[in-house]
């Protein structure tokens, strides 16, 4: 299950302006992935990219899911790809 993965998921809610992707940045930084977060341009969707561990891009996943204390995610979708 630690084998190399890539994983994108597409999160919608008040994510834009509350500091989301510096905090998918943050955490993404402290479980040793790589990747890119960026805003979309509908005003209410960051586009995240990542890439490592499987185990550890399961260890995002709440993360995301979660946010930063000023966001709201209503949802996230996954797309787990080969590294």
């Amino acid at each position: 299950m630690n084998h190399p993965a890539a994983l994108t998921a597409t999160v919608s809610g008040r994510v834009q302006g509350v500091y989301y992707r510096g905090f998918v940045a943050e955490q993404a930084r402290r479980l040793g992935l790589t990747g890119y977060a960026c805003n979309l341009t509908d005003g209410e969707t960051v586009l995240v990219v990542a890439e490592g561990a499987r185990a550890d891009l399961e260890k995002l996943l709440p993360l995301l899911r979660d946010g930063p204390p000023m966001a709201l995610v209503t949802d996230v979708a996954l797309e787990w790809t080969d590294y």
